[in-house]
């Protein structure tokens, strides 16, 4: 959009973003701020999901009031102000258990691609003009007046990932931007990649190396678990931009398999990052360290390459009786997470018999060993390495013999492990 074209007053916002405003806590931050000649406006993603019919979970505003104004207005009003970013001018409020975040108008005055220096300014189009995305640039005063100074209302019609000005440009801003250009091209966009941001993405990929691993984590999972991640990832590994993140070869092919094994139940971000990457121990081992996966995160990982071992090469999902041992030996998360791995590996991933295991693992209950030591103790068998010992060669014959829970079958087990009771 030129210069000339953009709006100088707003048009009527559409009902789906007007909804916004009869939050009675955001009317109550706009009573607090909306005076004494400064204006606040709704911002970003929310009218963002709200004009896409998405769920709005954070509502966040921008003001021409400084933070020490914002702040001061909002202690006045009842509302509490917690300075989450006041260098950066954005107060965080809380009310009946929700947050807002109020930014200061800002322009960046220098940045290295990671942190910007900023001034406060009162300019909504400048505020505009130094966002990221066309979509994420809409703002909303309280009376109802929609603005669009970048052609952000176009690209949500057309669900088109588009940034704002020249793209190289704004990534150089804050290289996450890459990441972040890919992951919102997943959720929102339809159709292929917007070429320019495409081609910027390529170019100033050098800058990836500048962000931490925490920040590419968060954004690296988001993008996996986006509606269209499988098709997005597959664009990002050709471009040469997903490997050498991860340090481990992706397989997209995997991840759209794996996603359409059960449309109504998206993948979770960690299985999501699984089907595209995960082979064996060693890629969970890999993935810890350069996404800093939490401990519970690489354990997981961990035990489904594991449990996808014995599964791998499978045409035909396990036996019931294979997939209660699955359950007994590596529990249902390992079971289910492995079974997602392989059926996305086979040749006819979302056949009948395939979703059938699924549901057996994800309803039936796990077994559990119907002895314990002190059984064997009662038994005679010594304290120490011998429990452990006749415990093992127990358990193999109650799995060999189907799991069976009825007295007379555990205690026939028992007789036939130990000799029958004296």
């Amino acid at each position: 959009m030129s210069p000339d074209e953009r709006p100088r007053s707003g048009m009527k916002a559409p009902e789906a973003a007007a909804i916004l405003l009869r939050d009675p806590v955001v009317a109550r931050i706009f009573a607090a701020l909306d005076r004494d000649g400064d204006e606040t406006r709704i911002v970003g993603g929310a009218l963002r999901n709200a004009l896409f019919g998405r769920p709005v979970h954070e509502i966040d505003l921008a003001t021409t009031a400084p933070p020490d104004v914002i702040t001061a207005r909002a202690d006045a009003s009842g509302l509490r102000c917690i300075p989450t970013g006041i260098e950066h001018g954005t107060v965080t409020l809380l009310a009946d258990g929700r947050t807002f975040e109020v930014t200061s108008l800002r322009e960046d005055v220098e940045t290295d691609g990671r942190r910007a220096k900023v001034r406060f300014g009162r300019d909504f189009e400048t505020d505009a003009l130094r966002r990221d995305f066309t979509m994420n640039a809409l703002s909303m005063s309280e009376g109802g007046d929609l603005f669009d100074y970048v052609g952000g209302l176009k690209d949500i019609a057309a669900k088109k990932l588009r940034f704002i000005g020249e793209p190289a440009r704004r990534i150089r801003e804050d290289y996450l931007r890459i990441l972040r250009f890919f992951r919102f091209s997943a959720d929102f966009g339809e159709g292929p990649l917007d070429p320019a941001g495409l081609v910027a993405s390529m170019r100033e990929r050098d800058g990836l190396a500048s962000l931490s691993r925490e920040r590419v984590r968060t954004e690296l999972l988001k993008l996996f678990a986006a509606r269209r991640a499988g098709e997005v990832t597959q664009d990002m590994s050709d471009a040469g931009l997903l490997g050498p993140l991860l340090a481990a070869a992706p397989n997209p092919t995997r991840l759209r398999r794996a996603a359409a094994i059960d449309l109504a139940a998206p993948l979770d971000p960690l299985l999501a990052l699984a089907a595209l990457c995960l082979e064996t121990r060693e890629d969970a081992e890999r993935l810890r360290e350069r996404l800093r996966l939490s401990n519970a995160e690489f354990h997981r990982l961990e035990r489904a390459a594991i449990v996808r071992l014995g599964l791998h090469g499978r045409e035909d999902p396990p036996t019931q009786n294979d997939l209660r041992v699955l359950l007994f030996r590596h529990g249902r998360q390992a079971a289910l997470d492995a079974l997602t791995l392989a059926q996305a590996e086979a040749r006819a991933p979302v056949d009948a018999q395939w979703q059938c295991a699924r549901a057996f693992l994800r309803d039936a209950p796990e077994p559990r060993l119907p002895y314990s030591g002190g059984d064997l103790l009662a038994r005679g068998v010594p304290a120490g390495r011998a429990i452990g010992e006749a415990l093992k060669d127990l358990q193999d014959r109650w799995i060999g013999a189907g799991f069976p829970e009825d007295p007379a079958s555990v205690a026939r087990l028992l007789d036939e492990t130990l000799g029958p009771a004296k």
